[in-house]
């Protein structure tokens, strides 16, 4: 595939507005030095009203803060529903995270998953439920903290061609839907639904208990623990079920 304009352009745009809103990061109307090369990103955040300037600095407007939860949405989510389905061996159709509590230690959690017979379908998963696979690996990017914002010249790589280039090598080796066939995929997305709501049933229950120290009336508190923690996930039993806000455009350009 073939990372569009947009996309670059909503990628960087996602983020210049973390740094400005949750690193406090100032840039002024006459950028300096590394921070020159933004200046046609901010310009356009600044136009379609994302941005406003007060005095000489650009400030994040309501616009901008809007946009920005949604795609702070969309990557909690990201980070929890997906993730369950970046170790799967085909062959026997294992989710690794149905052993994610078999082991003691991080380390040994870490060195099962990382087993060559698993596969990342999270691509597939994204395409499979219409959503943009760039936006997937975008978000595993960030998480992996690929865009180092205190790196010296971090400026240059967000608008440099080479990060999206990466971006777009991921997402053409990946698994795809028509590689495995649409039923295969249903079965396989909403086993992973089933197993990430039980995964969340087994964290809310083990955290309570912990805190509660199993005191006389922690069943009644485990019980509304676990609700809360796993009913927001159960429309996902419906495997061609996406939460709204994936289906709302991130920015008007």
């Amino acid at each position: 595939m073939s990372l569009g304009a947009i996309d670059k352009k909503n990628f960087a745009s996602i983020i210049l507005l973390d740094e400005m809103i949750n690193k406090e990061r100032v840039f002024t109307t006459i950028l300096q030095s590394e921070d020159k090369v933004l200046e046609p990103l901010l310009v356009a955040l600044l136009a379609k009203g994302y941005l406003s300037v007060d005095g000489n600095k650009y400030q994040v407007t309501k616009s901008g803060e809007d946009t920005f939860d949604v795609f702070m949405n969309r990557y909690t989510e990201f980070l929890k529903m997906y993730d369950v389905y970046s170790f799967v061996d085909l062959e026997k159709g294992e989710f690794a995270f149905s052993k994610y509590f078999d082991f003691d230690t991080d380390q040994e959690w870490d060195n099962y998953k990382n087993d060559n017979r698993f596969e990342d379908l999270r691509i597939a998963v994204a395409l499979f439920k219409k959503l943009n696979p760039a936006e997937i690996v975008f978000m595993s990017f960030i998480n992996e903290n690929a865009f180092d914002t205190e790196a010296t010249g971090w400026q240059i790589d967000l608008v440099d061609d080479a990060i999206w280039n990466e971006i777009e090598k991921v997402c053409d080796s990946a698994i795809k839907p028509e590689d495995l066939g649409n039923d295969a995929m249903e079965d396989m997305v909403g086993q992973g639904a089933e197993l990430l709501i039980n995964i969340l049933k087994e964290e809310a229950k083990r955290a309570q208990e912990e805190k509660q120290n199993i005191n006389y009336n922690s069943t009644d508190i485990i019980e509304e623990t676990v609700v809360e923690e796993y009913t927001y996930y159960e429309p996902y039993y419906d495997p061609f079920y996406v939460s709204p806000f994936w289906l709302v455009p991130l920015f008007l350009w």
